[in-house]
């Protein structure tokens, strides 16, 4: 049986194509990808990710136990701060990529939804000293609700001033008379705030409405998984199970920024440490296609008739209108200007390394 979250009865009401995903029947689209994608970078859209994990880690153990179980800083984390990390393997191969909320008593950890159980699991078989792990994803609902107007949105629905949560911060509040936390960071590239609160059909439709009603002035419009993917990967977001997993390492994956190897010990820091010093063997980069070209996951990458590479994802860019995609090559062709081939259906179409993010103007 697939799980469904309390905005359910919502998404079918509204037409929303469902797909499985997680264990959930989640809607991909309403609308279509393009015209949700565009209503995100333009105004703003309201996505369902109530599929996430959630789990509070609590205890006097509790920033030991992080700061060994994740790959950035812990102890640099303020109360009403979030932080971008990742849990890896001894080898360094990467678990899951999180976002670890420090609230005053304890911790919060955001994880994919696809790796919920298996993040659980690792956690639990890491665990020393006193540090107590609660899962609290299925009385957690959550709403990402981003663009350029989510703030003139939401700020109708509250009295907290949402114009003083930085970036990576949140804070306690209550919108539409529901207590959560509102926190702002995304996986848009756009302004937008994220709602966790208590998980029921009631209060996820009273939340839901009144949402909408408040952006009805901006064309405020529901969000499917299909723009939410389009969105990410326009900023070079990673995707687990697509760009990242056991098979790649932080540094490889772009991620050194989170990676602070000058701590004294997490899982997988050696072998990082080596990877490092010996000179990175690949790296996932950007690159981009003539128009409409779309390269998939698992297509190769090609260079002088030889195979460097692979694409992890790929996709048509509504906002630049053209292909976009990220993969792994030879480090030594990984500099932006690099021209490169993707193999698609037996052609080789030119594909240029670019920086990330593909919107430099975020």
């Amino acid at each position: 049986m697939l799980k469904k979250t309390p905005f359910y009865a919502l998404h079918t009401a509204l037409g929303a194509k469902m797909v499985e995903f997680a264990g959930f029947e989640m809607p991909v689209q309403y609308s279509g990808i393009i015209e949700e994608h565009l209503a995100v970078r333009r105004s703003v859209g309201v996505f369902d990710v109530t599929h996430m994990g959630e789990f509070l880690v609590r205890g006097s153990g509790a920033l030991a136990f992080l700061q060994k179980v994740t790959i950035n800083d812990v102890a640099r984390l303020k109360p009403g701060r979030v932080q971008y990390s990742a849990m890896c393997y001894e080898d360094g191969g990467i678990i899951d990529d999180l976002l670890i909320y420090r609230m005053e008593q304890q911790y919060m950890l955001v994880v994919n939804a696809s790796n919920l159980q298996k993040d659980l699991d690792w956690l639990l078989s890491q665990k020393f000293g006193d540090v107590e792990i609660e899962n609290v994803s299925d009385e957690t609902a959550l709403l990402a609700v981003q663009g350029p107007k989510s703030l003139a949105t939401l700020q109708q629905l509250t009295k907290e001033d949402l114009s003083k949560i930085e970036y990576y911060s949140f804070t306690p509040g209550d919108i539409a008379g529901i207590p959560m936390t509102i926190s702002r960071t995304g996986y848009t590239g756009e302004l937008g705030f994220e709602l966790y609160f208590k998980s029921s059909t009631e209060i996820a439709k009273k939340v839901w409405d009144a949402i909408f009603n408040a952006g009805k002035e901006f064309g405020i419009q529901p969000i499917g998984l299909g723009a939410r993917d389009t969105l990410r990967l326009e900023m070079g977001f990673c995707l687990y199970g697509n760009d990242i997993d056991k098979t790649t390492n932080p540094l490889e994956a772009g991620l050194g920024w989170i990676t602070k190897l000058s701590k004294k010990e997490f899982n997988g820091r050696h072998p990082m440490l080596n990877a490092r010093d010996e000179g990175l063997k690949r790296k996932l980069v950007g690159f981009t296609l003539p128009e409409r070209t779309l390269a998939r996951h698992g297509y190769d990458i090609v260079h002088n008739g030889r195979t460097v590479g692979y694409v992890t994802s790929g996709t048509y860019s509504p906002s630049l209108k053209k292909g976009i995609g990220m993969g792994y090559i030879s480090a030594e062709l990984a500099p932006a200007g690099t021209v490169v081939s993707v193999r698609v259906r037996e052609k080789e179409i030119p594909a240029t390394i670019v920086v990330l993010p593909f919107l430099q103007n975020h």
